[in-house]
């Protein structure tokens, strides 16, 4: 009997198990998390359409679109992780630069301050040259072999 329970616990600590474990803790965090953001988009969507109601604020609509836009982005890119185990760069940069601009929109070009504006700028350009980059990355790591260490143990 101890040594059947001394076996078990040592089954637990196997990195394997443990691994698999933490990848399913992993799933339930952002299952969770698409279910929050799935809640805040109707709330906000709910709020949008209450807000017709009232006088027309354009400024107020147009926030509410591009964050619920953005939401739904973000709400894109968390099934795509579930489904394939890897974020998508190209979306987050996407996300990114949509929720930039939408400061800069909301805000009014001109009631933001210069250096502010220089700062948006330098961010942009710099997330644009990523977006731009990514094909070429991609392309890059292609011909990279990656080893992991159960494929250099079998290569001995």
């Amino acid at each position: 009997m101890p040594k059947r329970v001394i076996a078990e616990v040592q089954s637990w600590f196997k990195r394997e198990r443990i691994v698999s474990n933490l990848e399913i803790f992993q799933d339930i965090i952002v299952i969770s998390l698409c279910l929050g953001l799935f809640g805040v988009m109707l709330i906000r969507l709910g709020d949008m359409f209450f807000s017709f109601l009232h006088p027309l604020d354009l400024r107020e609509v147009t926030s509410d679109i591009l964050f619920i836009l953005i939401l739904v982005e973000l709400f894109r890119l968390l099934l795509d992780y579930l489904q394939q185990q890897h974020i998508s760069v190209g979306a987050a940069v996407e996300i990114t630069i949509v929720s930039a601009l939408r400061e800069v929109i909301l805000r009014g070009v001109l009631e933001i301050p210069r250096d502010q504006i220089f700062a948006i700028s330098v961010f942009l350009v710099v997330l644009a040259g990523i977006l731009a980059a990514l094909p070429w990355m991609s392309r890059f790591f292609e011909g990279v072999k990656i080893l992991t260490p159960e494929a250099s143990e079998e290569k001995i």
